[in-house]
């Protein structure tokens, strides 16, 4: 199992530009249109060169990004949940 760790929380504004296709690529498995307010947290993944996209306004608590996490065989750092919550 990966651990993931928190990057950095962005609107899609000011969204580094290394992280751009990492986002297209979850906008476009959740069909969803990016808006330029949207609130997006990026995780690395310890371990790989990938990253790990969350559009905020898609969850209610941190049990689902956890679970969503799980599915992806990655667990997410105490840190990292306790910043994400803040965000929800």
């Amino acid at each position: 199992m990966f651990i993931a760790t928190l990057s950095g929380i962005f609107r899609f504004r000011d969204l580094p530009e290394e992280f751009g296709p990492y986002v297209q690529f979850k906008a476009a498995i959740e069909k969803r249109e990016i808006k330029d307010d949207d609130m997006i947290a990026v995780l690395d993944i310890m371990g790989t060169t990938s990253h790990h996209v969350l559009f905020l306004d898609s969850y209610n608590s941190v049990s689902e990004i956890r679970k969503e996490l799980r599915e992806a065989d990655a667990k997410v750092n105490v840190t990292t949940l306790k910043i994400l919550e803040g965000h929800l």
